[in-house]
């Protein structure tokens, strides 16, 4: 369960407390709630390595059919992987099975325990900092302490030989994951530089970007008014078809020559592609009563919310911009989708 989740959980809790005759009501919704920390479905994978390992595959397709082969044998499941040998893979073990646990506590306790196994945990230090640090400086030295755990253990040849697809390696993924949550916390210190240049180096270490660091990125330079290398970033992705890159397209051509032909079509585009955000950013819907969206769907309303949260300030720092939009965003649209 992610941070938001659980403070989602956790208000729903205090409401269901402070009103009974819900209580059974809202504990359904709790249970809809329920979903799987992506990051524990790793733990599938890491196995299959394990299950492999202990094999001799002279091609990938060898290794492809012994899996189909195990899956068919096994109803669909794999057979019990060996155990992790070595003190970082039990540590990442112990990982697994805190981000399958629901408890707060519970989980703080296994990423203290995992630490103990290996100091080389990057994902321990990473849900310490988000769940168990008390201000953002502390939060910001965890994830330091875990960006360095994961340089440690991936070693200096890996970030040579590997750069350019690094999320594609599972074993990875923890020092990512640490070194995105230090730069979102570098960005809201102010260390605005430092930020940027993290989130730079991470899009070159994996420029297919799974973890959405564009997005970070091109919030951070908007605010920046840094709108030379917004520009180049939004021309790398420019196949990007998402509310978030659409609208900020549009933002920054506005920004470089008003409310031009080409920046008004880029704005229309946006809106085809999601009529929900001018709802938002023009005040006329608040998400502060549900909190973030979880999921997000592309085109619908929890996109909106999501690009609202990150990029109103962008906005209100361009000067008449949100007239623009007003003046741009069909009445009646808006209207119909004010009564959904």
């Amino acid at each position: 369960m992610t941070k938001k989740k659980r403070e989602r959980k956790e208000r729903q809790e205090r409401q269901a407390k402070q009103d009974p005759t819900r209580r059974e009501s809202e504990q359904e919704a709790l249970d809809l709630l329920a979903l799987p920390d992506p990051r524990a479905m790793e733990r599938m994978s890491a196995e299959m390595g394990r299950l492999l390992e202990e094999q001799q595959f002279d091609s990938i397709e060898q290794a492809q059919a012994f899996i189909n082969r195990t899956l068919s044998e096994g109803g669909g499941f794999l057979p019990e992987a060996p155990a992790p040998t070595t003190p970082l893979h039990k540590a990442q073990d112990l990982m697994y099975e805190a981000f399958e646990t629901e408890s707060t506590r519970k989980r703080i306790q296994l990423a203290k325990k995992a630490l103990k196994t290996s100091g080389d945990c990057a994902d321990a230090y990473m849900l310490l900092a988000e769940e168990d640090a008390e201000s953002l400086e502390e939060a910001k030295d965890l994830y330091q302490k875990g960006v360095e755990a994961g340089e440690r253990a991936l070693g200096r040849e890996t970030f040579k030989e590997e750069a350019g697809h690094f999320w594609g390696i599972l074993e990875t993924r923890p020092y990512m994951r640490a070194r995105q949550g230090l730069a979102a916390c570098l960005w809201e210190l102010g260390e605005h530089g430092e930020a940027i240049e993290h989130y730079q180096e991470m899009l070159e270490l994996n420029p297919s970007d799974n973890q959405g660091i564009r997005y970070e990125m091109a919030g951070c330079l908007l605010d920046e008014d840094s709108s030379e290398d917004l520009g180049q970033l939004l021309e790398r992705y420019k196949d990007d078809a998402s509310a978030f890159w659409l609208y900020t397209r549009a933002l920054l051509a506005f920004r470089e020559g008003g409310a031009t032909e080409k920046a008004t079509a880029a704005l229309e585009e946006a809106m085809e592609t999601n009529p929900y955000v001018p709802l938002y950013l023009l005040g006329r819907r608040s998400f502060l009563a549900e909190g973030l969206p979880e999921l997000i769907g592309f085109g619908d309303e929890s996109e909106a919310v999501a690009y609202f949260a990150r990029s109103l300030t962008g906005w209100l720092r361009t000067p008449s911009a949100l007239e623009w939009l007003r003046e741009n965003a069909d009445e009646d649209s808006l209207a119909e989708l004010e009564g959904e």
